[in-house]
């Protein structure tokens, strides 16, 4: 993980209206960042801090932020700050922990937001105003992303926002700020392409006929360049209902998988299922998270027709399912008892002088014990020296 870089990024602060404020520059900014740490997920929960490059990330790096939690999640350090936050927060080295941002800062607001990161374990996006250090009122819009060093913790979050002067822009109504979970909540304050309801194509209707009508929706889809939500929806219920077609007539879908060029997957058959509607070429990200929404449908025996009313009632919609799945399928962790084996051992292991566990390292960690007469005694040295470095940023 690389970021130390210093791309050309400038903004403009000419005087603006509000919603140009927070306009589609910005907008198409966030869903850039959003898309950039989807495309790191290869199927798991959260993308690895490791996949972390900072030559992919040279257009909005200067409005980014990256927090490291793997000291200790009371006061996260900030690993890297982009050189446009800093000259907007008139910060220099001296932030170091997210206790040291100021708090009239723009800095501030992105940073208020991460412990909805651990609470929704997604993505989380927002947008207000706020008037900052030098009395100026600023439109702003950002987006923090989860990231782990296990695949499992989130021990590293990065965030991306992005800002306009307000000086003398006029305000009929606030912005309001809106929290959002993935890129079609992002989304969500674009004005919607609403589809016509296609006529019911009825019980009898043919596979491919399905088919065709469920690539119909996904071309409104692609027309609303992604902006949709009633757009996407409509198509994955019409994805849905072919799915649950296609069980009745194999040989057809068979037929329909060959002349496409898509190969079966007895693992993930929804996977083919959203190849063949929304195009193999798709973003990769997404049809995994579309396979992923069928797919708990499925799971939770929805009937034919009956996904649009069981997505717009999920709690969370697509991304609810999407996590819902993933959840479901995640294995049962094991017991780790490593700890308990260790305390044991330790409770009968001879006591140690200190000159013997110091070694010839300037710092050294050292495990003590302490007896039933609460005695202390020095037991071992910890040689990790990870964990050494984890205590002495906690000493910080």
């Amino acid at each position: 993980m690389d970021l130390s870089f210093s791309p050309d990024l400038s903004l403009d602060h000419e005087p603006i209206d509000m919603a140009a404020a927070i306009g589609t520059d910005e907008r198409r900014m966030h869903v850039r960042a959003y898309n950039y740490w989807a495309s790191l997920l290869n199927g798991r929960d959260f993308p690895s801090i490791e996949d972390l490059d900072g030559r992919d990330v040279q257009d909005f790096a200067d409005n980014s932020l990256l927090l490291d939690f793997t000291a200790g999640s009371d006061n996260p350090v900030t690993s890297f700050i982009g050189a446009a936050l800093r000259t907007e927060c008139e910060i220099g080295d001296e932030v170091r922990t997210l206790a040291d941002v100021p708090p009239r800062s723009l800095l501030s607001r992105l940073t208020d937001h991460w412990l909805q990161i651990v609470a929704n374990r997604a993505p989380i996006g927002f947008e207000a105003e706020f008037t900052n250090q030098r009395g100026d009122d600023i439109c702003y819009r950002g987006i923090l992303m989860p990231f782990s060093s296990d695949g499992e913790t989130i021990d590293f979050i990065y965030g991306v926002i992005n800002w306009k002067d307000a000086v003398s822009a006029p305000r009929p109504d606030p912005v309001p700020q809106v929290a959002f979970a993935a890129d079609e909540d992002v989304l969500e304050l674009v004005e919607e392409m609403e589809p016509e309801d296609p006529a019911p194509l009825g019980e009898d209707a043919g596979l491919a006929d399905r088919l065709s009508a469920a690539r119909e929706t996904v071309e409104v889809l692609k027309a609303a360049d992604g902006r949709s939500r009633a757009a996407l929806y409509r198509a994955l219920s019409l994805a849905y209902d072919f799915a649950v077609a296609s069980r009745r007539v194999p040989d057809d879908y068979a037929e329909l998988l060959d002349d496409a060029g898509i190969k079966a997957q007895a693992r993930a058959p929804m996977t083919p299922i959203v190849k063949l509607v929304f195009g193999a070429d798709y973003d990769k990200a997404r049809l995994t998270e579309f396979a992923a929404a069928l797919a708990h449908a499925e799971r939770c025996e929805v009937d034919f027709e009956g996904f649009l009313p069981f997505i717009e009632r999920f709690n969370g919609g697509l991304k609810g399912l999407v996590a819902a799945e993933r959840d479901a399928r995640r294995p049962e962790p094991r017991v780790d008892n490593r700890g308990d084996r260790a305390r044991v051992r330790l409770r009968s292991a001879a006591p140690q002088p200190l000159s013997s566990l110091a070694g010839n390292d300037e710092f050294t960690l050292v495990l003590v014990r302490r007896d039933a007469n609460g005695k202390v005694e020095p037991v071992c040295a910890v040689s990790d020296m990870s964990l050494l470095e984890k205590a002495l940023h906690r000493l910080a």
